[in-house]
């Protein structure tokens, strides 16, 4: 019995011992080979891409035209250069009173038009009623005394007359003549003393009177009210703001009749603009509209920290849209020259027609950046006017050469690119 349970168990361990004497299951090795295949395949296109993959600074390409012989602008010639600036007023203000005192009443708001002389607002002039009252007073008693002492010389001068005629034929002493000299210049300068003292208590009632009047304050000129700065019951003083709570002034008047444009010219291109030069004025706000105009003058000075010239422009058509302080471009315009009749027309200058941004500027050098391939190679032009399709270079480019767009800072002559389309 223990001899066949110990062959019973045997044979149990043997059915459960693993045979390593056979051969692996071969569909999971056909599974690890093609894993395998396909890691290697993707690291392998990963590797091709990546060597084969496109670089370069991303640019736009555009090709260069032929310059038409008849494009122009449509006032005046063709754009020079553009320039960027403000509506200013030549004539604004801001009214004040010339004397220290309470607003009573304001009579303007913004948005109103005055005229010359209005009464804009006025001033507590209780005080200076008074003081004007005073001067009349004072007035009124330097001609008393001016009487009193009119008088005084009418007796003596006729005493002091016969006393002299005495004295000539000595009928009276030289003592009692004496004093009657001295009485009668006593009256005399006090005659004198008294129209001096009419003459000042008259100028004290002039100076009471115009403080009185300063307390109206009235617009100096015609204009739009673009600022109210005082309300009743405020101090304003024309000298100091005091602690913070006085005013400097009522309020600002502008004279939209002297509205011009005042812009910035780089110095490197103020060799283009003369005085009475054509040119074409948008405002930022009405992009289309296209508002004539011409140089007035160019400041006499350079900023030279923004290396530019400031611009006068004038404005030849007057509109209630134009108001103070709107952004404005500006293109100066070249003048087109008069042809007799009969006489053949001058052909425009050779070149061609690029977009605005495709040059840059290195000094007083104009570039642009011409597409060799994948390429770029940096060539200096020359600039001739601007027109509405793009700008004109008349020296540096042919009809058919491809030029970059984009970020021309980061090109470089032979830099590689990659062009977008």
């Amino acid at each position: 019995m223990v001899e066949t349970a110990g062959t019973d168990k045997t044979a149990l361990l043997n059915q459960l011992r693993i045979d390593r004497s056979e051969p692996p299951d071969s569909a999971g090795g056909h599974a690890k080979w093609w894993a395998t295949g396909i890691v290697v395949a993707i690291i392998g296109a990963s590797g091709i891409w990546y060597l084969l993959r496109p670089t370069g600074v991303i640019v736009k390409a555009a090709v260069a035209q032929a310059a038409s012989t008849g494009g122009s602008a449509s006032i005046g010639g063709a754009s020079l250069l553009d320039a960027s600036g403000y509506i200013v007023a030549r004539r604004r203000a801001t009214v004040s009173s010339k004397i220290t005192g309470k607003v009573a009443e304001v009579h303007l708001e913004e948005g109103q038009r005055v005229e010359a002389g209005e009464v804009i607002a006025r001033l507590d002039d209780s005080n200076w009623k008074a003081a004007l009252a005073q001067s009349n007073a004072q007035l009124q008693q330097a001609e008393a005394n001016l009487v009193s002492a009119q008088t005084a010389y009418d007796d003596a001068k006729p005493i002091f007359d016969r006393n002299e005629q005495q004295r000539t034929a000595a009928v009276i002493s030289l003592q009692s003549f004496d004093e009657a000299k001295a009485q009668y210049d006593v009256a005399r300068n006090n005659l004198f003393i008294a129209q001096r003292g009419l003459d000042s208590a008259r100028a004290g009632v002039l100076v009471a009177q115009r403080s009185l009047d300063d307390t109206v304050i009235r617009a100096p000129f015609s204009g739009i009210v673009t600022e109210k700065a005082a309300q009743p019951g405020e101090m304003v003083s024309p000298v100091s703001a005091g602690g913070g709570f006085t005013r400097t002034g009522i309020g600002t008047i502008v004279d939209m009749d002297s509205l011009e444009v005042e812009v910035d010219v780089s110095e490197n291109f103020i060799n283009r603009v003369r005085p009475q030069q054509p040119v074409v004025i948008k405002l930022n706000a009405y992009p289309d509209w296209d508002i004539p105009g011409s140089v007035i003058a160019m400041i006499p000075t350079a900023d030279r920290a923004k290396a530019t010239v400031k611009v006068r422009i004038a404005i030849k058509q007057k509109d209630p849209r134009i108001i103070p302080e709107m952004g404005a471009r500006v293109s100066f315009l070249t003048e087109k020259e008069p042809q007799a009749p009969g006489a053949e027309k001058t052909p425009a200058a050779p070149g061609v027609i690029i977009p605005a941004e495709a040059v840059a500027t290195s000094g007083d050098t104009s570039i642009v950046y011409v597409i060799h391939d994948s390429t770029v190679e940096r060539r200096a032009v020359r600039l001739g006017a601007k027109a509405a399709a793009g700008q004109v270079v008349i020296a540096g480019l042919a009809s058919g050469d491809t030029v970059a767009l984009g970020d021309l800072t980061k090109l470089s002559d032979g830099v590689r690119i990659r062009v977008e389309k």
